[in-house]
């Protein structure tokens, strides 16, 4: 596993300048400003672009700093999933194969993207992804029954 902190060129280039500001917004639907909107930007409310978590062949993490000092590993590659059977309540480190469907976005499967809810097809068999590869750092995910 290999941690590296992230250069400047890991993020999309159209996006590198921009801000992800995560509250609500001055306008309303139509387009006019409200009149009550009193509140100015503040910095805890800021957030970050959506860098995707990518199968490939070699595993990459970078590690970020977050409010409050903390840091938070962040999956840029993966090759490897902890896979669990709720049957036997075992757990083992698989090779992710492909993606298979996404429910967030059917563009994910096919660009390889591993989010929270995909289905993934392991070397145990398919799986459910259960955790957030671009929050967490690491990939778990649960064998679907008709795996086996």
């Amino acid at each position: 596993m290999l941690i590296e902190p992230p250069s400047r060129h890991d993020f999309e280039p159209g996006v590198r300048g921009m801000g992800v500001y995560q509250w609500r917004d001055k306008k309303k639907p139509t387009g006019a400003k409200k009149n009550w909107y009193y509140k100015v930007k503040r910095k805890y409310a800021f957030g970050r672009p959506f860098v995707p978590a990518i199968l490939a062949g070699e595993e990459k993490r970078v590690k970020i700093r977050v409010r409050g000092g903390n840091f938070k590993v962040r999956a840029r590659k993966v090759a490897f999933a902890v896979v669990s059977d709720p049957e036997t309540g075992k757990s083992v480190k698989a090779r992710i194969l492909r993606v298979v469907e996404t429910p967030a976005n059917r563009e994910y499967a096919r660009r390889g993207i591993i989010v929270k809810g995909a289905i993934i097809e392991t070397t145990e068999g398919r799986a459910v992804v259960t955790s957030r590869p671009g929050q967490d750092g690491v990939v778990n995910a649960v064998l679907l029954k008709e795996s086996k």
